[in-house]
């Protein structure tokens, strides 16, 4: 969600800023702002909206030499999206940019207001550099008064502090939210809350682990661990090129990501399937040893991913396998046990609610795997064993290519549990295989497919409202359609299992009710159409995603003839996807950074 960085050199420490938070956009945020410190002398600006705003009120600010400086783009949770609600937030002599939620701010703030402390902003960060001065009046020197502040913390938290009385000192902790500290061979030291700013800057970072606080000057990286124990930075070596993250002559990220989803389900396969077996390297074959049930969790479109492979465990592997949204699990007092493996499933590996289940999992002692986009994140660090999905740099804002991976992976998943449990014939397994092969093929976007939705998007504008309709794994692809939709059209969706519709949604049918109907040939395709039909009957209109030409459609977006259903699964998730994305495009909404979303979710 909200994103951070920070620098410490002697380049221009205004771009670097900007730049930065310009590589975080795709998280999402509604205002920006920046602090820099030269000497004793802050330069800070801040703006509601885009980070061009805030380009424009700094225009004129052109800093020399060295210095300090830290920025944010924030992602409203406490307060309205005004420029007195944006980071970085002043103290006296102070300034903190931060992400998460201070879950004690209130009592704290109730604290330092009997102090006469008065506070500018409605947010849970000011009570943050309040306190921080608070202590410094009293405190030995700067630092002891940051270990002080953040003792008295509770909840989630990634956190930069700059103060006069240490002009060339930059304060950090980290607990729940990302953090990452990095530095390059000229001696500038930076900050962010994921890898894409610092890619092309820094060439080795730290990725802090919860609890880590310390301090960074021009000098060196001064790092603590939870217990309060001098700690050695961990370095990693960070990739220097850009180039997988640039539109590359795209419209839009997203257009470019659905259009990539050959070549990264290409490289997610790449050394996991053998003839008759996968094979995930990465995992131990004890992982599957004494597993009776599988419950995955995830929120958003991982949990849609979740839901459809749910349907391949227990039918390849006989498993036992629920589904639960992580931020209803967190609160449901569920059953846990160590004879079930949790796997939660997230692109970020930063998601706050997922995050926390994976937590309640370790806890009870279960066996844990993450499938996750991002190494190093901190579910590859808290599970068990871990699955990369190899999906690059995923900058728009609605998930494609990192759905069709956390998809080809679970499939995978399924086989080589199968595999374990005996539960599939090796020529079965084996032809499986054979259609994984098929994918980045049949996910390879054809052109006339694409004009053809484009020309078709201009009918579905209007209307009170959308079903995608599907049966087994088509349902949860349904949901996910949905979601598509209304996360960049702003249009009202609703994903529908087919056979519900006469249970109370078809209530709504007439001809402003625009039906995605979900029609694969090999997965229940009379089952399917009969539900359809009843839609028909009661003017609804009707758009056909199928092989089979449907003579009740009033639309028909025709796909291949594909041998099994998980290739229609596949190729009907890039209609659903461009379908989206024409739609909203001819609305005239921002595809890749759509209002009030974020891309990586790290609060609750």
């Amino acid at each position: 969600m909200c994103g951070i960085v920070g620098y410490i050199g002697s380049n221009n420490i205004k771009d670097v800023l900007i730049e930065g938070l310009q590589e975080l956009e795709y998280r999402g945020y509604d205002s920006a702002g920046i602090a820099v410190l030269q000497n004793t002398d802050f330069a800070v600006y801040k703006a509601v909206g885009k980070l061009e705003n805030l380009r424009n009120k700094a225009a004129s600010f052109a800093p020399e030499g060295f210095g300090i400086g830290i920025g944010h783009t924030r992602w409203a949770t406490h307060g309205k999206p005004t420029e007195l609600n944006a980071h970085p937030h002043l103290g006296q002599s102070s300034y903190v940019v931060h992400n998460g939620i201070i879950e004690n701010y209130q009592e704290l703030k109730n604290e330092l207001v009997a102090q006469g402390v008065s506070f500018l902003s409605q947010t849970d960060t000011e009570v943050i550099v309040h306190l921080f001065e608070a202590y410094l009046k009293t405190a030995g020197s700067p630092f002891e008064a940051f270990k002080q502040m953040r003792a008295r913390l509770e909840g989630a938290y990634a956190i930069l502090l700059v103060t006069t009385s240490e002009p060339e000192t930059i304060y950090f902790a980290k607990h729940g939210s990302p953090m990452i500290v990095g530095r390059n061979r000229g001696g500038e030291k930076f900050f962010a809350s994921s890898d894409s700013p610092l890619i092309g800057l820094a060439q080795e970072v730290v990725y802090l682990k919860d609890g880590d606080f310390g301090y960074v000057t021009p000098a060196a990286i001064t790092l603590y661990d939870g217990s309060g124990n001098p700690a050695a930075p961990l370095f990693s070596t960070l990739p220097e090129s850009k180039l997988s993250a640039q539109k590359e002559g795209f419209r839009f990220f997203m257009e470019k990501e659905i259009y990539e989803q050959g070549e990264v389900l290409a490289d997610t396969m790449l050394g996991r399937l053998k003839e008759q077996e996968v094979y995930f390297e990465e995992l131990d074959p004890q992982l599957f040893a004494g597993v009776n049930e599988i419950k995955l969790c995830a929120c958003g479109t991982s949990y849609h991913a979740a839901l459809a492979s749910s349907y391949l465990f227990e039918r390849h592997a006989r498993i036992r396998t629920s589904v639960e949204i992580a931020s209803e699990l967190r609160y449901k007092e569920p059953l846990l046990s160590p004879d079930t493996l949790f796997v939660v499933i997230s692109q970020s590996g930063e998601t706050a609610d997922t995050l926390e289940t994976l937590k309640m999992a370790k806890a009870a002692e279960m066996k844990t795997l993450v499938i996750c986009n991002v190494d190093n994140s901190s579910m590859v660090r808290l599970a068990d064993a871990s699955i990369l999905t190899r999906a690059g740099i995923e900058k728009g804002v609605a998930s494609t290519k990192a759905f069709a991976t956390q998809m080809a992976v679970l499939w995978m998943l399924s086989l080589a549990f199968a595999k374990a449990r005996g539960t599939m014939e090796t020529g079965a397994i084996a032809e499986q295989i054979r259609h994984l092969r098929e994918l980045p093929a049949c996910v390879r976007v054809d052109d006339a497919l694409h004009e053809r939705i484009k020309r078709l998007s201009k009918r579905y504008l209007h209307g009170h409202g959308f079903f995608f309709i599907g049966r087994d794994v088509f349902y949860p692809l349904a949901l996910e359609g949905a979601l598509k939709l209304k996360e960049i059209s702003y249009l009202h969706a609703e994903g529908y299992p087919s056979g519900e519709m006469k249970h109370g949604p078809i209530a709504l049918a007439d001809p402003e009710l625009f039906t995605i109907a979900l029609m694969p040939k090999n997965m229940l395709y009379d089952k399917t159409k009969s539900n359809v039909e009843e839609l028909s009957a009661r003017d609804s209109t009707i758009c056909a995603i199928s092989d089979k030409p449907f003579e009740k459609a009033d639309d028909f977006i025709p796909i291949h003839d594909r041998e099994h259903y998980m290739l229609e699964f596949f190729e009907m998730m890039v209609v659903l996807q461009l379908l989206s994305m024409e739609v909203a495009v001819r609305l005239g909404n921002d595809v890749d950074m759509p209002r009030n979303l974020a891309k990586s979710v790290t609060v609750e």
